[in-house]
Order: structure tokens, then C-alpha cells, then sequence
């Protein structure tokens, strides 16, 4: 494609929306908007001694519904993402790890934004009182994840960090 104008049209301090004229790959005029993305998806999965994972239960605005999901947030560009891996896991959940595995990166809606998510699991856990950020009002529940996985499999957990990352670590599990 060749991009002939683009303009930014919305800007946000999460996002901004950018529309550009461009010639498509049949030689014809097109129009093509992007959502762009200010930080990076983090997801992480916590995962205790015992075989329990932690999901955090939050209402989501854009879908005017309570969910349940894996600890998860933006990161900065500027900051390695396990470190805004582990700042997400303390401030939803209270929980901190000395074991960090990436184990996901994946592009959220590659035809129309430009996010990107990393996952992770963590180990090693331990334990102290959530610090969520003042906008947010979180549950957190412990559940056994073999358990989370049959969620994800009934369609009970729909989050797209919830669902890649759950998948991800079962099919990791089977290939050990």
C-alpha cells in the first residue's frame, strides 16, 4: 500500500485514531483506519506452589459487563515488559514472584491497531495486600487453573489475553 495522507483525528491518553488515504494493492484509492495504541497489553499468570492461579474480577466499560480475567494492564514502551509485568500482578492482586516466564507475544487486532501483548506466567509467589490504582475496583479470586482452562474451554472466560494465555500455557504443559 501506499499511504498518500494520514491524519491523526482522536487522541487520547490510551489511544489515538489515524486515517489515511492510501492506494491499495489493486491501484485503487482506499481509506484505512488505525487505532493506535499508546503502551503495550501485559498480561501475567500467576501460578502458586499449589496449582492455583489468581483472576481478577473488574467491570469493563466498553462491554457494560463484569468479567473475569488474568491480572493484566498496559506497560510503556520505554519500560522492559516483565518489569510492567510484575508492577500489574502487585497493584491488581498483591502478589509479587521471583520466577517470570514470557511465554505469549501476540499482535491484539493486527487489521485495524497497532497493540501488542506480552504474557507471562509467574512463579515463586508471595503474598501481600493489592495496591490498586484509584479508578479501580478489583475482586481477585484463587482458582485451581487446571480449572481456569476448562472456563476458557466452556467460554465462560472471553478476555483475548485470558483466552491466549490460558491456551498457551495448557498447550506449553502438554509438550513438557
Amino acid at each position: 500500500m501506499e499511504t498518500l495522507n494520514s491524519k491523526q483525528i482522536y487522541e487520547s491518553p490510551w489511544i489515538s485514531l489515524q486515517v489515511d488515504e492510501v492506494i491499495n494493492p489493486a491501484g485503487k484509492p482506499s481509506t484505512y483506519s488505525i487505532t493506535k495504541f499508546k503502551k503495550l497489553a501485559i498480561g501475567v499468570i500467576p501460578i502458586d506452589k499449589d496449582g492455583n492461579t489468581y483472576l481478577v474480577g473488574q467491570w469493563r466499560y466498553p462491554f457494560n459487563k463484569y468479567t473475569w480475567e488474568i491480572p493484566e494492564g498496559g506497560g510503556s514502551f520505554e519500560v522492559e515488559p516483565v518489569e510492567s509485568a510484575k508492577r500489574e500482578l502487585l497493584e491488581e492482586t498483591g502478589i509479587t514472584a521471583t520466577n517470570w516466564e514470557k511465554i505469549l507475544e501476540m499482535d491484539m487486532s493486527n487489521y485495524a491497531t497497532n497493540e501488542v501483548a506480552h504474557i507471562f506466567v509467574a512463579t515463586n509467589l508471595s503474598f501481600q495486600p493489592p495496591q490498586p490504582d484509584e479508578d479501580e475496583e478489583i475482586e481477585v479470586k484463587k482458582v485451581p487453573i487446571e480449572k481456569v482452562f476448562e472456563m476458557v474451554m466452556k467460554g465462560e472466560l472471553t478476555d483475548s489475553l485470558t483466552v491466549a494465555g490460558i491456551m498457551k500455557w495448557k498447550l506449553l504443559q502438554n509438550h513438557k
